[in-house]
């Protein structure tokens, strides 16, 4: 486990006043490729659960007018203008879709590569093993664009759970990719399927390259499994990206460090099918992971800076965040701001945003 040796280091303005230099964002969980992030206003039609909303999400991406690839470009391009300097992108793949949305959020991350580093999963949303040609698609997007391999749901959407985990674990072990699993399924059929999961990550000697995405089972603290899941997951090295959206469920943070798992921050959807809201800044993240999480104390607060950065940067491998050392980082955001508490806080946008040395305005980033 590695950690910058300082969260921020402070200065002053030109002008008066504080200047805070802090690492980059990381964005640990987020679907470009469904925004309609620089496109009109999309109006959501209602949805009461899981099943509804992936419909919905199917039939807004086949009637979308822009291509994925500029709606996909104009949120990264706004996430690199809020200070993430990386993200990991979970992006539909089915045999409804094909892989185009594979190659547009492709093509939208090379025109930024100078600013962003981005890690495409390769995500089932339609279903893996219930939705006949997809696992086929996962096996070829792999040599076209993406980088891991997602799963979602083994047990609630895909009806198979050691069939879904043998189709993604042989799959990530062929390919010799890490894996990124979606699990909203709750209670103890949710911890149930942790501790399979857990199970499979040591027993394929792949410690520290599974995560799992909301993992909303390990939100309530009243499930007599629950320690039990998290000192498994713990031992598997296993990471659990969580989101602070809406009314999703949030981790007991304490609970998690005091066993040993690691928590990376995400935006998830967009101004999507899946929500109205998000902004693409990290900043406004880590604002709601300390509202949801009843942060109060600087240490609550700085808890929830180091998970938007040092802690993702971590999970992504991004030394340039993880080594940073104040001013003299080349890669840096600076902020007026006192504090990092403060700066979770009152959450300011950047002053500015310096990546390989080269500072990034408006017009850098195309």
């Amino acid at each position: 486990m590695s950690t910058p040796s300082i969260l921020a280091e402070s200065g002053t303005r030109p002008t008066g006043g504080i200047l805070l230099t802090t690492p980059g964002f990381v964005d640990a969980h987020i679907h470009p490729d469904k925004t309609t992030w620089g496109s009109g206003w999309f109006s959501r039609p209602p949805a009461s659960d899981l099943a509804s909303l992936i419909r919905n999400d199917l039939q807004a991406q086949l009637a979308a007018r822009d291509s994925v690839e500029e709606r996909a470009f104009a949120l990264l391009r706004q996430a690199v203008l809020n200070g993430t300097m990386a993200m990991r992108a979970h992006v539909d793949v089915g045999s409804q879709i094909g892989l185009k949305n594979i190659h547009g959020v492709r093509a939208a991350a090379e025109r930024l590569a100078s600013f962003l580093d981005v890690q495409i999963v390769a995500f089932p949303q339609f279903g893996l093993l219930s939705n006949p040609g997809t696992l086929e698609l996962m096996e070829a997007s792999l040599g076209e664009g993406a980088d891991l391999v997602g799963g979602i749901d083994p047990e609630s959407l895909d009806g198979d759970v050691h069939g879904h985990l043998d189709a993604v674990f042989s799959l990530a072990g062929r390919h010799s990719r890490d894996l990124d699993i979606h699990l909203h399924d709750t209670g103890p059929g949710g911890l149930a399927q942790l501790r399979l999961i857990a199970q499979r990550t040591m027993a394929e000697g792949m410690h520290g390259q599974v995560t799992v995405g909301h993992a909303f089972a390990l939100c309530d603290s009243t499930q007599p499994e629950l320690r039990a899941t998290l000192d498994l997951m713990a031992e598997a090295g296993m990471w659990m990206a969580t989101c602070a959206l809406g009314a999703d469920p949030v981790p007991v943070l304490d609970l998690l460090e005091r066993h040993g798992v690691r928590v990376a921050l995400g935006s998830d959807g967009v101004r999507d099918v899946w929500s109205p809201f998000g902004t693409a800044s990290m900043v406004d993240r880590m604002h709601l992971l300390g509202y949801r999480t009843g942060a109060v104390t600087d240490s609550d607060l700085e808890r929830c800076f180091r998970i938007a950065t040092s802690s993702g940067a971590d999970l992504l491998d991004i030394p340039a965040i993880k080594e940073f050392n104040g001013t003299d980082s080349v890669d840096r955001l600076e902020f007026a701001a006192n504090s990092i508490p403060e700066l979770v806080v009152d959450r300011p946008s950047p002053l500015t945003v310096t990546r390989k040395g080269r500072a990034v305005t408006r017009e850098s980033v195309g």
